[in-house]
């Protein structure tokens, strides 16, 4: 077994590095923000934003409009599925889903679609600026790992007719 050797205590005055990025300190309590199946999540942005055009450029019967609304409903529940509870509390009270057995006007369904793709687009944005944070984190951590590395045992120089 090879010998162990002692390292030397680390000066207090050194925080220890600790492998947990950490984006900044929050303001106030941290929520858990997190989405658990980030792909589902995109899935059913593109499809809602789909759907947003295609109630822009055609009208819809009563039979469309009804199933509009199945549809969005349907999709605020499988994103909040998705999303962590303080992501989905959110959502909750951003995008409600339709009271009723009453059909939406094709009005309402553009207001409420429109309202979930700006949600999804903030939180697509809002996980982009996390991931640049951290990136730029571990940058910085790298940074100092290299600033206060104990440098190379430097040999002594080497010399004679060959060299």
């Amino acid at each position: 077994m090879p010998a162990m050797t002692e390292q030397p205590p680390q000066q207090p005055a050194e925080p220890p590095i600790s492998g947990e990025v950490v984006a900044a300190e929050p303001a106030e309590p941290q929520s858990n923000e997190s989405v658990a199946s980030p792909a589902k999540v995109m899935r059913i942005g593109a499809m809602v934003r789909q759907l947003l055009e295609e109630v822009r450029h055609a009208p819809l019967d009563e039979a469309g409009r009804d199933r509009m609304r199945e549809i969005y409903d349907i999709s605020v529940r499988e994103l909040a599925d998705s999303l962590s509870p303080d992501l989905a509390q959110e959502l909750g009270r951003v995008a409600r889903p339709f009271t009723g057995d009453e059909i939406p006007s094709e009005a309402e369904l553009r207001v409420a679609q429109a309202q979930l793709v700006g949600w999804l687009e903030g939180l697509f944005h809002g996980i982009q600026a996390t991931l640049f944070a951290q990136q730029v984190n571990a940058r910085n951590q790298l940074e100092e790992m290299r600033r206060r590395a104990i440098p190379g045992r430097q040999g002594p120089e080497p010399s004679g007719p060959y060299l």
